[in-house]
């Protein structure tokens, strides 16, 4: 029953009992080990694609059949395949550029920090800014010395640059760390003003550190992205070009077929619509419009843009900010920070700013996605969503999205499911922050309702995961390892292992949730006939392996609409 079921879209394609040669099948897998995220033939050892789209999932001897003269029989070899992983919420310009840029995700001191920035400063022609990202304070094993909530003075980094201005880049990407040189270059000084939304940190004796959070950050963005901008707009276009193929490049490797894009100004999206179609994006991108400034709301009018390049590029929602990170004090919380008394954190934009967005987002007929973390935040998003969501024309909620949702109050968890808000999550930051994140909220805020995705989905609501990319590495595998043990690979240490997902529950996660919560169910995220022939085929079963080989599973090749863009050497 299951191969006839399984052929059944072939019997309708080719109802003749000779097809024409183009017809037959261009490549069949076989002797697989298939997760198909697909709930009616969960299993199979073989399929077949025609052009770009699966034609038949069933058992090897049943799809031999259907082969042609020039059809390619692709022996896996007992390999484990599934649909293509789908990043669901992460930062693809920003990943191209971690890779071109300081990468100071693993480093482990302040010294090391500015040790490397003493190295590039060797390279660096006289004026260029020197950028990275990816510290954190919170996770280095050695003292940094004097410091303010944590954060170090910037004395050691103006050492390191004298004279090329620095910009270094919290790993949340909520905070920044400049050295005298940028901070002279934007004329600040120890009398400037914090931003509304945003805080010039500073010591006891109001002394400038050198640390940004949140809006503060714009003051240090003024003159390097005014340095950027001097570039000729060709020389814009083709860095532009070669930071996307990088960031493909690294995606492929890593099994992604599928990138959500979590914050894209118009002019990128117009670059990507550009290369998609001119076929020259090598995976799928599905980008939000970053919030518009007011005069720039009607240019929503020509979105949403949906498929484009051949499945390549869709843009069809926009993306707020509503407060900061955990890490950085940004997450606006309902009670103050146990390690900072008083301080509740940073409401980056304004509620009516939000509110302006879910009403654009009605007129136009796209998903309004908000950036929110604490729990305060997470509640006035939900009680925008409630306010303004769309009531029909398509799924009840308009599947409007919460990026992050990493610290929801016990009240609000069940109003996801009711109100039909998905809850996009990033497993990976669980045991990233895990060392910190009893210490900033308590035991109890930490065990109720920190990445609280058991809760949420017993309650019914949908969730989408990914890695924040270059918040984290962009790679799934330590995300799905996250998500089924809450453990740190590194040291073992556990997170409330109770709100963990189920095996298969962290591949859905990965895959057919990931592009329910981008209205792309019916293309891809699953293996069935008539999808795109998205497939990733990797070197351990992620079903059935133990967990810690989850960390050791290679990527063996990624798929992208039946072509082979990745193949391990």
């Amino acid at each position: 029953m299951k191969q006839i079921l399984a052929l059944s879209f072939f019997a309708i394609l080719f109802s003749c009992s000779n097809p024409p040669a183009s017809k037959y099948p261009d490549i069949i897998f076989v002797n697989g080990n298939f997760f198909t995220a697909d709930s009616l033939h969960p299993q199979a050892t073989a399929l077949a694609i025609v052009g770009d789209r699966i034609l038949a999932v069933g058992n090897d001897a049943e799809l031999k059949k259907l082969a042609g003269k020039e059809t390619q029989i692709i022996d896996l070899q007992g390999a484990f395949a599934m649909p293509g992983f789908i990043e669901g919420h992460g930062h693809f310009n920003g990943l191209g550029n971690s890779l071109q840029n300081l990468n100071l995700i693993n480093t482990k001191s302040w010294a090391e920090i500015t040790g490397l920035v003493a190295e590039k400063v060797k390279s660096a022609k006289p004026g260029e800014w020197i950028e990275g990202r990816g510290w954190h304070q919170e996770k280095w094993s050695e003292s940094a010395g004097a410091t303010v909530n944590g954060y170090p003075y910037n004395t050691e980094l103006s050492a390191a640059s004298p004279n090329n201005p620095v910009v270094l880049y919290h790993a949340s990407g909520h905070g920044l760390i400049a050295n005298a040189k940028a901070i002279e270059l934007a004329g600040i000084s120890r009398e400037s003003s914090d931003p509304i939304g945003g805080r010039i940190v500073r010591d006891a004796k109001g002394n400038l550190t050198g640390v940004f959070e949140e809006n503060a950050m714009g003051l240090i963005e003024k003159p390097f992205y005014e340095w950027k901008n001097l570039r000729p707009e060709a020389e814009q276009v083709a860095a532009f070009d070669k930071t996307t193929q990088l960031a493909a490049a690294e995606c492929l490797a890593k099994g992604i077929t599928s990138f959500q894009d979590a914050g894209s100004n118009f002019w990128e999206l117009e670059q990507y619509r550009r290369l998609a179609e001119a076929n020259q994006l090598p995976l799928r991108l599905w980008v939000m419009a970053s919030q518009p400034t007011g005069h720039d709301i009607p240019k929503l009018a020509n979105y949403p843009q949906i498929g484009l390049g051949n499945q390549h590029f869709t843009c069809r929602s926009v993306k707020c900010y509503f407060d900061g990170a955990l890490g950085s004090y940004g997450a606006w919380l309902l009670a103050p920070y146990d390690d900072k008394p008083g301080f509740v954190g940073q409401n980056t934009t304004p509620l009516d700013t939000i509110a302006r967005m879910a009403e654009a987002c009605q007129k136009y007929g796209l998903q309004l996605c908000v950036h929110a973390i604490g729990d305060r935040a997470n509640r006035e998003v939900l009680n925008i969503c409630e306010k303004y969501r769309p009531q029909s024309g398509g799924t009840a909620g308009g599947r409007w999205r919460v990026e992050h949702a990493q610290h929801i109050d016990v009240q609000d968890i069940p109003r996801f499911a009711q109100l039909g808000v998905v809850a996009s999550m990033q497993a990976i930051h669980c045991t990233s922050d895990a060392p910190f994140v009893v210490k900033r909220l308590g035991e109890q805020r930490a065990r109720t309702g920190a990445y609280a995705w058991r809760s949420l989905l017993d309650s019914g609501a949908h969730l989408a995961n990914g890695t924040d990319a270059p918040v984290e590495d962009v790679d799934p595998l330590p995300c799905l390892y996250a998500t089924v043990t809450r453990k740190r690979a590194d040291t073992g240490f556990e997170f409330f292992p109770e709100q963990k997902m189920t095996r298969e529950e962290a591949l859905l996660s990965y895959t057919i949730w990931n592009a329910w919560a981008a209205f792309e169910e019916n293309e891809k995220g699953s293996l069935a006939p008539g999808k795109l022939a998205d497939i990733v085929v990797l070197s351990k079963d992620l079903l059935r392996c133990a967990p810690e080989e989850i960390l050791q599973a290679k990527v063996l090749k990624t798929v992208v609409g039946g072509k082979v863009k990745y193949e391990k050497k």
